[in-house]
Parts: structure tokens; C-alpha cells; sequence
């Protein structure tokens, strides 16, 4: 029963039939109505009496919502001044939510799975699993390594699949890959070098832990890890395993180059491993940790495999810092949240891991060759030997030209021109073919084709 009352020129809807009791949405409306602007500030409201006459409530009902909205400070009593309303401090709160961005018809950006396929049943059944065995302190605050279950279980994981020394007591489980660069950040400063093009929200996220970043460029046989010298910064941030963005994996030269560094003095390698597990045209390269576990400091995550929803990624730390980090986890969320990660460890114990894996590797080399065949002979796209994304280089002019057509297809992809730490030294689109639904990938290939069909091939 919405009653309406404007005794002071202002209508008061009091929504009776919400099941929240009638007090409840006395203050609800009022709280409304200040919040909005539509009751100024200083405005001296009816006394409980005459207001419970008004809207026919009990005179308790009217004063008990004045008394609780006086302790949220929306109001102010004062004996002869009567009620009246107090200015709130952020002044007038918006009465909506920002329209959303819509969503692109076609989507091909990169950076994430395609999160269809996550793998709901085998998913619950090691959650029952993992919670039917949990003791109970599972449930209470825990250890900022992270759960020694999951610890044990990546350790194994690591070893067969990426060929990672990982020992469980320098693992320390993180909630997201970019939780676990921001530690390593604040634990050893800065400057550190990122290889250039690369992803500018990493770079961000270095900087808001108090880095400086420097460019460490890439070319045709990854980052130009033989620039590095006695002057260079001692924490270096690779993608040896495939490049972001470009798609290249770091030669081997390029990766006796960056050990030989990091091996001559206090000074750190670390190794985003993003996608490390998609390679499509024979066994994944093993990590580069394998080869320097002392100085390397490995990263990887399930937000590729399984979704960026469950907030998991793990750091594998030389011995001399693990302390560090985890004095530096404790005191930023003090640890990751544990069901998950019991969870995980169930999925991966139980080899549930490895099949999805598997079957997201070939799903998505199916989907790469689909890429190829439609639009390979006119522009050839580089980098998909493995992962998740391809590269196509374009002039600058053309790179314009290709997002213009793109967003009035309706088309979202990624553009290389934003990678580079400074004025661009090359320009293409960055295709993130893992991305749509199964059933939507044709069907945003075709659009794809459809925006590159007038632009001529790269030189």
C-alpha cells in the first residue's frame, strides 16, 4: 500500500507491501529523499505526532525511524529546535547508475578464455571433495602462502607440465596474477624492465607500487634480453614463453642471455607465464625457471585456463624471497581466499586439470586454424605457434582504418599501437581468437574478414 505525503512539499512514497515493516520504510523513504536532494538540508521535519496522523502509523513507529536515522547522522534532534536535516557531507548522491558500455557483437579482444567452457561439473565435485575432507580450520584465517593442499598439488603440476622446480614451501598462492607483481614491486623496488611492446596495465600496476618502469624492446626473437648489462635494473618482467603482444617465444640465446644476467649479481628474472600451456605445433616450452630457480622468479595463473573469476595465480620464489613476499601478502589481504583453493587442488589431484587443459588446447587450436584459413593468405598472422592471441601487422594508417571499420561492424579487437611505453615503433590489430562462445566464433571470424577484406597485406 505506497502512500504519498508531501506535508512539506516534498512526496514521501512509503512502499508498505515490501515486507520490510513499516518503520523500515519510514526510514527508507526519508533516507531517499535526503539523498536525493529532494529534502534540503536545514528543512525541520513534522513532529512523530503529526506525522503518524499523516501517514496513519503509530506515533512509536514515526519516532523510532527519526531516532535511527538521527544515529546515521542523516538527521538532527535538539530539544525546542524540533527534527531537521543534516547536510550530508558529499553533498547530493546520484539518483542513477552510469549507463554501461555496451557489449561488442563480436568480440576479439584478447586476454581472456573463453570462460564457456569452464568446467562447471568437474568443478563442483572437487568442491565437495575439498569440503567433505577440509578440517576446520580451513575455514578460519590461514596461512598467507596459501593452503599447503594447494601448494603440494601445484608443486607436482608445475614439474610435469611447465618444467618448474617448485618446492611447496616457496610457492605462495596470490589472489590474481596482478597481486603477485605488485608484491614482488614493493619487495624489491625499483626500476624494473618490461619488455616493450607489452601490456600497459601491467606496466600501471608497477607504477602504483612505487616502480619506475623501463622498456626493454622486443624483436623477432623476443625481448632484447642481450641489451642487458651491470647498468640495467636488477627485476627484469619477461613473457619468454609467448610474448605479449606480439606472439614471439623468447629464443634460446635470448634465454642463456637472461639467466647469464640474472646469475651475475642481486638481480631478479621474472617470468610471467600467462598462457605457457597452449602450444600448438609440439610440446610447451618449459619455463625458464627450470633453468635458474634461484634467480628466476616464475608467475602463473588459472585466470587463462579455468577464468579470471576465481582470482588464483602463484608465485614460485628463490629461497631468499619468500619471507619477503609473504610478510608483504600478509599485510595486503593478509591470504587468498581457501575454498578455492582447496577446490584447485582437488581438480588438479585428481588430473581434472590436466583434461580440461587439454581440451582447451585443442578447442583453441581449432579455432586458431579457422583464423589462418580465413584470413592467412591476405594477412598473414604471427605468434600462433602458441597461446591465445595472434598478431597482424599493419601500417599506422591502416591500423586506424581497420578499428574504425571494426566498431561499425560492431567488432572489438585489441591494437598494438597502444602497447609501447612511448610514441609507437610498429602498429597491427592483436587478435584474441579464445575469447567469443564456440557457437559465436565463426560468425566474428566472418566479421573479422569482412573489416580486413579492403585494407592491403603488410610489406
Amino acid at each position: 500500500m505506497p502512500i504519498d505525503w508531501a506535508d512539506f512539499g516534498v512526496d514521501l512514497h512509503l512502499d508498505l507491501d515490501s515486507g520490510a515493516g513499516r518503520r523500515a520504510a519510514l526510514e527508507a523513504a526519508l533516507r531517499t529523499a535526503i539523498r536525493s536532494g529532494r529534502v534540503a538540508p536545514d528543512t525541520r521535519l513534522p513532529s512523530s505526532r503529526s506525522l503518524a496522523a499523516e501517514l496513519g502509523l503509530a506515533r512509536n513507529t514515526v519516532a523510532a525511524a527519526y531516532d535511527q536515522l538521527v544515529a546515521e547522522g542523516y538527521l538532527s534532534a535538539r530539544t525546542g529546535a524540533g527534527t531537521t536535516v543534516v547536510g550530508l557531507p558529499g553533498g547530493r548522491a546520484p539518483t542513477g547508475t552510469p549507463p554501461a558500455t555496451p557489449a561488442p557483437r563480436y568480440d576479439l579482444r584478447p586476454g581472456s578464455p573463453d570462460v564457456g567452457t569452464f568446467p562447471v561439473d568437474a568443478w563442483l565435485r572437487a568442491t565437495r571433495r575439498a569440503l567433505a575432507s577440509a578440517p576446520a580450520s580451513a575455514y578460519d584465517y590461514g596461512d598467507p602462502r596459501g593452503r599447503i593442499e594447494l601448494r603440494t598439488a601445484l608443486a607436482g603440476y608445475l614439474g610435469r607440465a611447465r618444467g618448474v622446480l617448485a618446492d611447496p614451501a616457496r610457492i605462495v598462492v596470490t589472489s590474481g596474477y596482478v597481486q603477485a607483481l605488485a608484491l614482488l614491486t614493493r619487495v624489491l623496488g625499483g626500476p624494473v624492465a618490461m619488455e616493450d611492446p607489452g601490456l600497459p596495465f601491467h606496466r600501471d600496476v608497477v607504477r602504483y607500487a612505487g616502480a619506475e618502469v623501463v622498456p626493454l624492446p622486443v624483436d623477432g626473437h623476443g625481448a632484447r634480453t642481450d641489451l642487458l648489462d651491470a647498468t640495467s635494473p636488477r627485476t627484469v618482467v619477461l613473457t619468454p614463453a609467448h610474448q605479449y603482444p606480439t606472439g614471439v617465444t623468447l629464443h634460446p640465446t635470448r634465454r642463456h642471455a637472461a639467466v647469464a644476467w640474472a646469475s651475475g649479481g642481486d638481480r631478479l628474472l621474472v617470468e610471467d607465464d600467462y598462457d605457457g600451456e597452449f602450444r600448438y605445433d609440439r610440446q610447451p616450452v618449459g619455463a625458464l625457471q627450470g633453468t635458474a630457480p634461484e634467480h628466476v622468479a616464475y608467475v602463473g595463473t588459472a585466470a587463462k585456463t579455468l577464468g579470471p573469476a576465481l582470482r588464483l595465480a602463484w608465485l614460485v620464489l628463490p629461497e631468499r624471497l619468500v619471507e619477503p613476499v609473504v610478510t608483504a601478502k600478509r599485510f595486503t589481504d593478509l591470504h587468498t581466499g581457501s575454498v578455492g583453493q582447496l577446490a584447485l587442488a582437488a581438480l588438479i589431484d585428481d588430473h581434472g586439470y590436466d583434461r580440461h587443459v587439454r581440451s582447451c588446447r585443442l578447442r583453441y587450436r581449432k579455432r586458431r586454424d579457422l583464423l589462418v584459413d580465413r584470413i592467412g593468405r591476405r594477412h598473414p598472422p604471427l605468434g600462433i605457434a602458441a597461446g591465445m592471441h595472434a598478431y597482424l601487422p599493419l601500417s599506422a594508417a591502416d591500423e586506424t582504418r581497420v578499428l574504425d571499420r571494426a566498431e561499425a561492424y560492431g567488432l572489438a579487437l585489441g591494437a598494438l599501437g597502444t602497447h609501447w611505453h612511448g610514441a609507437p615503433a610498429g602498429h597491427g590489430v592483436i587478435v584474441g581468437y579464445t575469447t567469443p562462445a564456440q557457437s559465436a566464433y565463426p560468425a566474428a571470424i566472418d566479421a573479422l574478414a569482412r573489416v580486413l577484406s579492403p585494407i592491403p597485406s603488410a610489406p
